[in-house]
């Protein structure tokens, strides 16, 4: 993959929505990891939206149990595991 987006912060909500479109645009190969605070992002629609173009988006479970409100979730649920399977294939990471 060639770019990775780790959000882990709530504060992301207003800069991951442009920079996804960006990266759409330019038509890289990306992915994202959601953890911590950064989970309760996918409650927003747009976002949630946008993580469809991703190569892979993942956030883990714990951090949905405790940030979910009780959603369903709408990506794949991993652990810290696949987060650095990701990195490990990823040539660039832009940590929110």
């Amino acid at each position: 993959m060639e770019l990775m987006y780790v959000v882990s912060s709530r504060d992301a909500r207003a800069l991951l929505p442009p920079l996804l479109r960006a990266t759409r645009r330019r038509g890289i190969e990306w992915g994202a990891f959601f953890t911590g605070e950064g989970a309760a992002i996918l409650g927003d629609a747009e976002c949630a939206a946008l993580l469809s173009g991703a190569a892979r988006a993942v956030v883990c479970e714990h951090s949905w149990q405790r940030h979910g409100d009780g959603e369903s979730c709408p990506i794949e649920l991993g652990s810290q595991t696949d987060h650095s399977a990701m990195i490990a294939r990823t040539y660039k990471v832009i940590s929110l």
